[in-house]
């Protein structure tokens, strides 16, 4: 009987585990400057493979993925800290990707959208019902 060399054995997980990024698209560029598995890594942490689609596809009619657990607590409290009000919903935002929006019914009825970074920082706000008008803070 003829013995497999001790390289062979080392190379064929590897050769296997190289296919299987090929085909996954995991070794692509693309020129967004955003590879396909960090969009994929993304969106597994933000809810899964429905996510993925969205963040790596068109914006305009994507759903954003609601904020959940101790992230929703403390981007919720944050917007509420800088525009004192109601939090109408918390999210994702796929228009800014890495940044999360909270949207505030202030106290004298008009509402908000308080944009936070990962450190829930705020770093701009919308009127809501005024696309044109963004203020970047």
């Amino acid at each position: 009987m003829r013995v497999v060399p001790r390289r062979a054995l080392i190379a064929a997980p590897a050769a296997v585990l190289m296919f299987a990024l090929a085909a996954c698209g995991g070794g692509s560029d693309d020129s967004s400057g955003t590879s396909k598995s960090d969009t994929q890594q993304a969106a597994q942490s933000t809810g899964g493979a429905g996510a993925a689609g969205e963040a790596a596809g068109d914006n305009d009619d994507k759903k954003e993925p609601p904020l959940t657990g101790e992230v929703k607590q403390k981007a919720e409290a944050a917007a509420v800290a800088a525009y004192p009000g109601t939090v109408l919903k918390s999210e994702e935002d796929v228009e800014k990707p890495g940044m999360y929006a909270v949207e505030v019914k202030k106290k004298d009825g008009t509402s908000v959208e308080v944009y936070l970074d990962k450190s829930f920082k705020v770093t701009g706000t919308k009127q809501e019902g005024t696309e044109e008008t963004e203020n970047d803070g």
